[in-house]
């Protein structure tokens, strides 16, 4: 069966929340994942309800097992387009789902859960390390580094601010600015805070091991850390929705109501493919909400074809 209520893209928190709502909801469901989770390199999750220190991939299993246990039907592959298709006579919308080695599917909505990747330092040891002690978000790692002798690198215009979040868990923070100027007042508040600033341009992460130990500068001078936070530049996986024309806004991302319908009509959103700052929590939030928003326009689009059916048997009679 290829044809489906809503194909879901995507099989993260967002996509598999949706999933289940719209499952339950007596949907006929398609989640089609690509099996590449932005958290993927992460041990545990943390700041969940109910499911703190759980493991990223165990949360997913659990997931694909609830929804698969409503009916939800699971595709691994890359979605390479979606295409809009004619209105039918009874003025149901639908779209044509195209994947790279897997027959097409059709559907009457899309969800994109695709999520964002990110752009972090050309460092040594940097790409080796991202999850595990050089981290980005501290409100999902602060605690689990608590006190220990903690860097944050600069080089994005948020990293400032990152050093003074970071603060907030350990009273050992080293800022390195990276060759990135610093104005005086900056400096004053790096100061107050008693956030040290080590200049000088970094080479690499020091690691012994398998374990972070420091942050070495390109004089050879290292800095010992035990992690060290990075601000990364947040790119959106979205190329299906700019393809189908969704408005995005002044920063790139595309829009989405609080339902996360795009300015598409079928097309929603939900998750870090349009909201970079949504944690785990927030994106199986956003998922639950446009499934909900979803279903009932389906029952809404569904209302005039039985209500035609009935007059034009009254008429015939």
């Amino acid at each position: 069966m290829n044809e489906y209520d809503v194909v879901v893209i995507g099989g993260g928190a967002a996509g598999l929340s949706a999933a289940l709502v719209l499952t339950r909801a007596r949907r006929r469901v398609a989640v089609i994942d690509a099996g590449q989770p932005r958290n993927a390199p992460a041990a545990h999750m943390q700041g969940f309800l109910g499911s703190d220190g759980l493991a990223p991939t165990e949360l997913l299993a659990t997931g694909r097992d609830e929804v698969a246990g409503y009916g939800g039907h699971f595709l691994s592959g890359t979605v390479t387009r979606i295409n809009p298709s004619p209105a039918t006579a009874a003025g149901r919308m639908g779209f044509e789902v195209t994947l790279e080695d897997s027959p097409s599917l059709r559907t009457r909505r899309v969800l994109v859960t695709t999520g964002l990747h990110d752009d972090i330092p050309d460092l040594p040891g940097v790409r080796e390390r991202w999850g595990r002690d050089l981290l980005h978000c501290p409100y999902c790692h602060g605690y689990e580094v608590r006190d220990q002798p903690l860097g944050v690198l600069g080089g994005t215009p948020e990293a400032v601010l990152h050093a003074h979040l970071v603060r907030q868990w350990s009273d050992d923070v080293v800022f390195f600015p990276n060759g990135d100027p610093l104005t005086a007042e900056q400096r004053q508040q790096l100061a107050a805070r008693a956030i040290e600033v080590v200049e000088g341009a970094v080479a690499g992460l020091v690691v012994e091991n398998d374990r972070l130990t420091g942050v070495e500068l390109v004089t050879g001078h290292v800095v010992p850390r035990a992690a060290v936070f990075v601000r990364p530049r947040f790119v959106p996986n979205d190329t299906l929705l700019t393809a189908l024309g969704c408005v995005t806004d002044d920063n790139g991302w595309v829009v989405a109501d609080a339902t996360g319908r795009t300015s598409v009509a079928g097309v929603w959103a939900a998750g870090n493919v349009s909201n970079a700052r949504a944690q785990v929590i927030t994106a199986a939030g956003e998922g639950s909400a446009a499934a909900i928003a979803i279903n009932n326009g389906l029952v809404e689009e569904d209302i005039p074809s039985p209500v035609a059916d009935i007059q034009q048997g009254a008429q015939l009679s």
